[in-house]
Formats: structure tokens, C-alpha cells, sequence
């Protein structure tokens, strides 16, 4: 690659990164501790920059090794996504296939991967329904959606299997200048999500067993309507990063914060009904899983670090 520096030095730098040992990120990258070390010293060499304080344990980033792992991170996750178009996704036999969406993605992650669906599906009659993780669940089960990503409820469901994707904390969203959180919680009041969906019974379940209660004044169906409203100053909600992301219109007059009780979280997973070839919905979960970094959690961590142990791919 460039200036010596190559991609064998990237992918152990971000593994040093993701685990701060040397041992550990032989474990992830399959190299000797040894050969770890040499990469690091090569790439660090090439860069004429000290990327980790070695003399720490574990090993921390200095700040331009945390600047240079953002960067690394788009170019590692761009290759393995083009690798994976080019290796995985090989759905050319499928004659037909109904894919349900969780509308969370419909800025950005879903017409990138409809794309790269529709170069494999050839001969493919395919359908995309984009719709609330309670409706896309409801046509799984009815068999009217072959695969779907949506957030799980917890309990299986009957003829479906689950192949987890992402944990996705819950966070306070408030508006910008309200003096903080605990500001906001005692003079505005809650936007709730519409109790319909199943974000909305998560979140009420989660208050209702830390007994939390606030005036049930405003009930919200529309995402985007509720973070327009936060957004006015006229309350405060609970949502996701990807809910958050979705809304970025409404950044410059929204702030996110950790929520100010125990801490909760929904998972996304691709669902495909138990009568599909398995790895058909493994190829598919593999380039979610890699869309989702680039178009959804790396920049989502870019705005907002302190989530960075709790917002992150899961292995299925």
C-alpha cells in the first residue's frame, strides 16, 4: 500500500485498538505476538507516529491513533464489504425473494444493500417491504416475507430463525440548550413512542420496571415526527443511535445523552423463515453486519464516543 504502510499493519492496529493486547490481537488476527509487534512497529515506522502509548497496559491510543483508527476503519470496512460483494453474495438461484426492512434504515443502509441484492438476484422476482419491526414480524410469521431485518422481541418465533446483527442501546434524546439532562427530564414533558410498536413497548416495559412515570401527554407514531418535535423544544424522548442517525436533519438542535437510569438495549437481527437453505440468510447477515459499521455505527461513534462498549456488531 502507500508509504509502506499495509493492510496486514491496518487490521492489526485496529484489532491492537479493539482489545489494547498484544495477545489478543494475535488471537484476532491469526498472526504471532511477535509478527503483531513487528506490524505495529512497520506501520508506526511509516507513518513516523506513535499510533499507542506502549507502555501502557492495556495499550491506549494516543490522539493520533485515534484520529488515523476512524480513517482506518472507513478504508478496512469499504474493502470488506467490496470483498464480500464480490465472494458472498452469490444468490443467482433464488427465483424469488420478499425482504422485510425495519424503517430505521431507509436513509441510507437499505438502498445500498437492495443495490447489491439486485446485482445477485438475476432471475429473482424480489419484493422489499419497509415497514415497524411489529408489522414486519407479524408477515414473517405469516409467511408473507421470506427474510427480514427488524428489532427482536426476545421470544422466538414460531417457523423463524434468528441471526443477530447489532446491539443498540437506548439513549436520552433532549433538545439542544435545554441545560442538560436532568434539566430537561423536570421541566419538559416525555414523547412517547406510539405503544402500537415495539420500540414504544420496550421503552414503557423498561420506565415501568425502573418505576419511572411521567404524564402521558404526547404519544408519537412517525420517528421523524417525534425527533421534529424534540428537536421545537417541546419534550424529550428515548431512542436509538440508529434512530438517532436517522433523524441527522435535526442534529444542530438535538443533543443525545446516556440515559440517566439502568441502562437498556434492543437487538436487530435478519429473520428468515426456517424452511430457506441457511446460507443464503448467513450471506445476507454477513453484508448487514458490514453495512451497518460503515453507514451506521462508525458514524454514529464518531458523534457520540461514550457509547463505543455498548453500540456494536454481534456475531450469529
Amino acid at each position: 500500500m502507500f508509504n509502506g504502510v499495509t493492510l496486514k499493519g491496518l487490521e492489526v492496529f485496529e484489532a491492537l485498538a479493539a482489545t489494547g493486547s498484544v495477545a489478543l490481537a494475535s488471537e484476532r488476527t491469526g498472526l504471532s505476538q511477535p509478527a503483531v509487534s513487528q506490524q505495529m512497529r512497520n506501520l508506526e515506522t511509516a507513518l513516523k507516529v506513535d499510533l499507542v502509548d506502549h507502555g501502557r497496559r492495556p495499550m491506549q491510543l494516543t490522539p493520533a491513533g485515534r484520529s488515523f483508527l476512524q480513517r482506518t476503519q472507513v478504508v478496512l470496512g469499504q474493502l470488506r464489504l467490496a470483498q464480500n460483494e464480490l465472494t458472498v453474495m452469490d444468490l443467482t438461484h433464488l427465483e424469488t425473494l420478499n425482504l422485510g426492512m425495519i424503517d430505521d434504515f431507509d436513509n441510507d443502509l437499505t438502498p445500498r444493500l437492495v443495490t447489491i441484492l439486485a446485482e445477485s438476484l438475476s432471475k429473482c422476482r424480489f419484493k422489499l417491504v419497509s415497514a415497524p419491526s411489529h408489522e414486519i414480524s407479524a408477515a414473517l410469521v405469516a409467511r408473507r416475507l421470506h427474510m427480514a431485518v427488524a428489532a427482536s422481541a426476545g421470544d422466538p418465533l414460531d417457523g423463524v430463525t434468528e441471526f443477530p446483527l447489532v446491539r443498540d442501546p437506548y439513549i436520552l434524546v433532549i433538545p439542544r440548550g435545554a441545560g442538560g439532562a436532568e434539566a430537561a427530564l423536570k421541566t419538559l414533558p416525555i414523547l412517547r413512542h406510539d405503544r402500537d410498536q415495539l420500540i414504544g413497548r420496550q421503552v414503557e416495559a423498561h420506565l415501568a420496571r425502573q418505576r419511572l412515570d411521567w404524564p402521558a401527554r404526547f404519544e408519537i407514531g412517525p420517528h421523524l415526527s417525534l425527533m421534529a418535535l424534540v428537536a421545537r423544544g417541546v419534550g424529550w424522548t428515548i431512542t436509538t443511535p440508529l434512530g438517532y442517525m436517522r433523524a441527522a436533519r435535526f442534529h444542530p438542535e438535538i443533543e443525545a445523552h446516556p440515559v440517566p437510569f439502568e441502562p437498556f438495549s434492543r437487538r436487530i437481527s435478519l429473520f428468515a423463515g426456517a424452511d430457506w437453505a441457511e446460507q443464503v440468510p448467513r450471506d445476507v447477515a454477513r453484508t448487514m453486519r458490514l453495512l451497518l459499521q460503515e453507514t451506521v455505527i462508525d458514524p454514529a461513534l464518531a458523534q457520540l464516543p461514550w457509547m463505543k462498549d455498548d453500540l456494536r456488531l454481534l456475531d450469529g
